[in-house]
């Protein structure tokens, strides 16, 4: 049996190649109870060297505050850019879409192509504004109670008027991505408007940062059930884009 200097940096070289643990996997690995892994993880986070959550540990930490929108903007901002890119690219001519809220999905609306032909639905009043300049794309605008924080709408409304539609895609940004979690953002109401946009779409692509796995927020969207492709940037670790892979979900690495 390996001793506790050693079996603590055993975690922490896992931890690092994969960004997340689990209590269970560390068990099977190391041969000792939960109780001394968990022991494990709560003195390796008491030395500010990874942080807990619910049946294991990661290294960032996976709690999520909410930021206004322009501080947003200039987080991940080149990676942002390009998975909106990407994003982009799937989008066909005479499309109907739904854009969520969000930085990333305001770059989206940048990189459509100028003329196609597209209808637009969106509770993001950024990412309506951008659509205004595009002749061929059709906006409709959700309203709502204003969220200022992310400059969009969320509320009964919305979600109403999302009812009477369906969509080939829906294009979503989230405030965070864990694997036994699932998808979250920072607020209640926006998660419930999200979940709605889910229901009313054919497929669901979500587009995210690699900063954003391995953590949460107050409000969940979704299971990983529920989504057909993810689109991140080359951070993501391979243990992530494996597990997602196997649960059937197209990863795309910009």
């Amino acid at each position: 049996m390996i001793n506790l200097a050693e079996r603590h940096q055993f975690i922490l070289n896992k931890l690092k190649k994969e960004g997340n643990l689990n209590v269970v996997e560390l068990c099977q690995e190391l041969k000792v109870s939960s109780v001394t892994i968990r022991k494990d993880l709560k003195v390796l986070e008491d030395k500010n060297l990874l942080f807990r959550t619910h049946g294991g540990a990661t290294l960032t930490n996976p709690y999520i505050v909410d930021r206004p929108v322009n501080e947003k903007e200039k987080v991940q901002s080149t990676e942002k850019l390009k998975i909106a890119a990407a994003a982009a690219g799937l989008v066909e001519d005479n499309d109907s879409v739904i854009i969520a809220s969000g930085t990333t999905m305001q770059y989206l609306a940048k990189s459509l192509p100028p003329r196609m032909g597209l209808t637009v639905i969106t509770s993001a009043l950024n990412v309506a504004l951008e659509l205004l300049k595009y002749p061929t794309v059709e906006v409709m605008q959700l309203g709502g109670l204003l969220r200022k924080s992310s400059s969009s709408v969320t509320g009964t409304y919305a979600e109403q008027i999302l009812a009477d539609f369906f969509c080939s895609k829906l294009f979503l940004g989230v405030d965070g991505i864990d694997l036994d979690f699932g998808l979250t953002t920072t607020n209640a109401m926006e998660a419930q408007l999200n979940r709605q946009m889910i229901k009313v779409s054919q497929k669901t692509i979500v587009l995210c940062d690699s900063t954003k796995f391995g953590r949460r927020g107050f409000g969940k969207i979704c299971g990983l059930e529920d989504i057909d492709h993810i689109i991140t940037d080359s951070g993501v670790s391979e243990h992530v884009v494996k597990t997602l892979e196997g649960l059937g979900i197209t990863v795309t690495i910009v």
